[in-house]
């Protein structure tokens, strides 16, 4: 990216990976780079930066995301995708650099991990797809009142989606919903289509009397098969950590 300008500019979007890929395309069309990156709900203005909002136009979007698949490959895409759903801080800039170097450079990007941003983008997408397995593993799902399944969870990253469409796939004819406590936002599947809705103001139904009894039933089996002088805290841990236990139902 030698004949690349970086120019004094805060790039906003609209916090979304297609407004992001929005924001790639302009870059990749006007060869300048930002010095920041931000979204805009993340955005705290001040009379320093000069800034300018990048529209998301799915139209360019797409074309980026085809691009990065068919000249880079799916892998890149792959990791992409799962370090944009990290909490790092300057996960866009990163971003930014490892994918139109990667337009430059071809495949061979991933395999630089002497260059920082592209050791940060593989670090962020190994956090990000970690978690979400882990928590393939440790989510519960409650039967509400109405009928709905629900689970609620509060991940570091803003994982909801991906491990959204794990449980469609497991799932396919029930309706759930997935709520990040975090993040306050729900992934809601009615058996058909999902979409992902704000959950500021949601009030959860109690749940139904059945599901009370199995929980009872599966309380009584998790502390019946507990040995107390074998307990490894440690390495229980380890596998199931502590920071997600307030989202179990048993009680570690």
């Amino acid at each position: 990216m030698s004949n690349w300008k970086l120019i004094n500019q805060t790039y906003l979007y609209d916090g979304t990976f297609y407004g992001f890929l929005s924001l790639v395309f302009h870059c990749y069309v006007t060869k300048t780079l930002p010095q920041k990156i931000f979204s805009e709900k993340e955005y705290i203005s001040n009379f320093l930066d000069s800034t300018t909002l990048i529209e998301t136009d799915l139209k360019k979007a797409q074309r980026v995301f085809d691009g990065i698949e068919k000249n880079i490959g799916y892998t890149t895409l792959y990791n992409a995708y799962y370090a944009f759903l990290s909490c790092e801080k300057k996960k866009e800039i990163n971003l930014l650099y490892y994918l139109c170097d990667g337009f430059e450079l071809g495949p061979k990007i991933n395999h630089r991990l002497s260059v920082s941003y592209v050791f940060q983008v593989m670090s962020m997408k190994k956090r990000s797809f970690g978690e979400c397995h882990r928590l393939k593993g440790l989510l519960r799902f409650q039967e509400l009142g109405n009928h709905l399944y629900y689970a609620s969870l509060h991940p570091d990253n803003n994982i909801l989606e991906p491990l959204g469409h794990h449980f469609i796939n497991r799932f396919l004819q029930q309706n759930f919903m997935i709520q990040d406590k975090r993040r306050d936002i729900g992934f809601l599947y009615n058996g058909k289509e999902y979409q992902i809705i704000d959950t500021h103001d949601l009030k959860i139904p109690t749940i139904s009397e059945e599901e009370q009894k199995y929980q009872e039933l599966w309380k009584l089996f998790f502390n019946t098969i507990s040995i107390p002088e074998r307990k490894n805290s440690k390495c229980q841990m380890q596998y199931m950590p502590k920071k997600y236990w307030k989202d179990l139902i048993e009680e570690p």
